[in-house]
């Protein structure tokens, strides 16, 4: 199937676009990379009269450092901040989560904000932005706002962005010195959505546990920030006893769905056996090698 018939708009900056999104928002939709509103036009789900395409706009695109923050404009291609030593360097989780979004080719045109401004809740970058307590910022015809990541994801496929609202950025903040990160997965084919994932990103100080971050992919309608675990380990020594108690909170805590891949229960055993493989990973990353 083809879409069906629409207007194109190719604005130069954030203001035009967010004026075409105030005139048309009825009945626009945003075009970042295309990876994931292109299928859903080719198949018709989405049926818009209005497609607005931000790939004009050179200000999207920044990447960029400042002294608490990586900030990530909501164009950059995923395969840009994937190589990026700046992402490497002071947001560690995003870098480990890149690897595992689809294939290569994806990469090279699918767009950070466009993944995040998609809310699918089985994609990788979300359930890092909720780690991370990153802040979003949308540019609407009222000015900008910031929201935290805990605010913007609503439910599946749904944030907390207005109809007349764009996605211009999103901050990271930066990691603190001896931290690890690391983002594990099980799906049925490798570059398929994964069934269930763990994000977690970990400080440590004196061997012990000083800042952990986790949030689980694929359990809930929207990233599933694991508090529970969190508060369980954090001033703990990651032994495998304390992962273990981690693990088991959260299969006590998630409350997934069956579907046609995998059963709840599935998912609950899961989701604990990647949280002690990731914090495990995490850990080994965060402790500088010997010369």
């Amino acid at each position: 199937m083809k879409p069906v018939d629409f207007t194109l708009h190719r604005p130069a900056t954030t203001d035009e676009a967010v004026a075409l999104l105030a005139e048309h928002s009825a009945d626009v939709k945003v075009l970042a990379g295309g990876q994931s509103l292109l299928p859903l036009l080719n198949f018709r789900l989405a049926r818009p009269e209005h497609l607005v395409d931000l790939g004009r706009i050179a200000a999207l695109a920044e990447l960029r450092r400042t002294r608490d923050e990586l900030v990530v404009g909501a164009m950059v291609v995923q395969a840009r901040a994937e190589a990026s030593p700046a992402v490497a360097a002071h947001a560690p989780l995003l870098a480990a989560a890149f690897p595992n979004i689809a294939h290569p080719p994806i990469r090279n045109r699918g767009t950070v904000g466009g993944s995040l401004a998609h809310a699918d809740p089985a994609a990788e970058l979300p359930a890092v932005a909720r780690a991370l307590d990153a802040v979003f910022v949308a540019a609407g015809p009222r000015g900008r706002r910031e929201i935290a990541a805990r605010d913007f994801f609503r439910t599946h496929l749904t944030t907390d962005l207005e109809a007349d609202e764009l996605l211009v950025a999103v901050r990271f903040p930066r990691a603190a010195p001896r931290t690890g990160a690391a983002f594990e997965e099980v799906g049925r084919r490798r570059g398929d959505f994964a069934l269930v994932g763990v994000a977690a990103q970990v400080t440590l100080d004196d061997g012990l546990l000083a800042d952990v971050r986790v949030c689980l992919t694929g359990v809930a309608p929207t990233p599933y920030r694991a508090t529970e675990a969190e508060e369980l380990l954090r001033g703990r020594p990651p032994e495998p006893a304390e992962l273990a108690r981690a693990a088991d909170a959260v299969r006590d805590t998630v409350t997934p769905s069956d579907d046609l891949h995998a059963t709840a229960g599935y998912r609950r055993d899961v989701a604990g056996t990647l949280l002690t493989r990731a914090i495990s990973a995490a850990c080994r990353r965060a402790v500088p090698e010997e010369n």
